[in-house]
């Protein structure tokens, strides 16, 4: 078993070795942007306003000089990090604490060959490390064959997208969902994805450079039907850029790359910012579509059916195309004093994490109920956590810190 991280697998014939791909030369030079605070949900204000990025006339955005400051005191250049200072991981000085997120926008730097760079390390989960005795755990579930979603992804799964990220290995992908914000109906700017892919859990800190991509290569052809695509073709709604992010305190103490640690709380809200600046429409309004979060859905036997949706990129899959598995789902038990997470027949492999799962909600109309977190290596079922108290108080707080904005 796995937790669903990037894989350094070989794709559209790259070395399986080319890990962290060079920084192109016009990233470089990009304008840099800040919309991130350092204000985190720890701190006296964390519910309050955050330090607002100012856009210009031509669209840039400036960056207020108390922003600078406070990530000055975290020993974070801006100048320095444009330039590639984002590339050191020194563990003394990777930002780990939930209120000490920080994601300076780089213009341009996910052009189409990182974005199609990006890929999903695989992270081992021995069986044995599943409960059989501690916890209830249903018999493993028969594999159900992911099926391919329909282009162009907008007309069938508007809310599903790709987040990118780097972190120590390179550059890396996740699955993620547009979910509703209460704070801001109808124009909502939240990200649903796993909490491994904005923080490295206990051995780390926040990754960098995290992006939303809707509805990414929305024509749904291969690698090899793309050719050199253009980044409208990639992202035709644009690049989303997380001014702020939260996990779980659990996820940040126990996660791990290995033996499943973290698990059923291993779920993130990523707000977002377009990377050009305002454009005058929230991401909702932008795609069209947002899904509403259940918290404390039903237990699983009381659930007929769970649709998992996501962009498994580890072999078979080229991570370029848009996949879903439903089935009706089981219970996995990790560790007995932890909550039960959900459990489908999926045969989706690494680069699926995050992806939103969604089931009838308590009104009868679909809504996100979990995540994918770990998978087999076998690529036989997935599970996610079931989403509880915890998973909702990350929610609340990302809509009340942006709530008017």
């Amino acid at each position: 078993m796995r937790l669903n991280r990037p894989t350094f697998a070989a794709r559209r014939g790259r070395s399986a070795g080319r890990r962290t791909p060079a920084l192109a030369a016009a990233a470089v030079a990009a304008a840099l942007a800040l919309t991130a605070t350092a204000c985190g949900p720890s701190e006296d204000n964390a519910g309050g306003t955050p330090s607002a990025s100012v856009p210009t006339a031509d669209g840039k955005i400036t960056i207020p000089d108390d922003l600078k400051d406070r990530l000055k005191e975290h020993g974070i250049d801006l100048d320095k990090w444009k330039n590639g200072e984002w590339k050191n991981w020194d563990k003394e000085t990777w930002l780990r604490e939930a209120k000490d997120f920080v994601n300076p926008i780089i213009e341009d730097l996910w052009d189409p060959d990182r974005m199609r760079d990006a890929q999903q390390p695989d992270q081992p989960v021995e069986e044995e490390d599943i409960s059989g005795d501690e916890g209830v755990t249903d018999p493993t579930p028969q594999p159900v064959e992911a099926q391919a979603v329909k282009a162009q992804y907008h007309d069938n799964v508007p809310e599903a997208g790709k987040v990118f990220f780097d972190g120590p290995q390179g550059s890396m992908v996740c699955s993620a969902t547009v979910v509703k914000d209460p704070a801001n109906p109808g124009k909502s700017n939240l990200v649903w994805t796993a909490g491994h892919c904005v923080h490295a859990g206990k051995e780390g800190g926040w990754f960098r450079n995290i992006a939303f991509v809707p509805s990414y290569n929305n024509d749904a052809k291969s690698a090899a039907e793309q050719g050199k695509p253009t980044k409208e073709e990639l992202a035709p709604f644009g690049v989303w850029w997380g001014d702020w992010a939260q996990t779980s305190e659990q996820w940040i103490a126990q996660g791990a790359a290995t033996g499943g640690q973290g698990a059923p709380y291993d779920f993130a809200v990523i707000h977002v910012t377009p990377e050009k600046g305002s454009t005058g429409k929230s991401l909702e309004e932008t795609v069209g579509s947002a899904l509403p979060v259940e918290f404390n859905a039903p237990a699983a036997p009381k659930i007929s059916s769970m649709t998992a949706t996501g962009y498994p990129a580890a072999p078979p899959f080229d991570g370029e195309r848009m996949f879903r598995c439903e089935d009706q789902p089981g219970r996995l038990s990790l560790k007995a004093d932890q909550p039960t997470m959900y459990r489908i027949g999926c045969t989706m492999t690494g680069g699926s994490s995050g992806g939103g799962w969604v089931a009838a909600g308590r009104d009868g109309k679909p809504a996100l109920v979990s995540n994918t977190s770990i998978g087999p290596v076998t690529a036989g079922w997935l599970a996610g956590p079931r989403l509880g108290p915890e998973a909702k108080g990350i929610y609340d707080a990302v809509s009340e810190k942006f709530a008017g904005r």
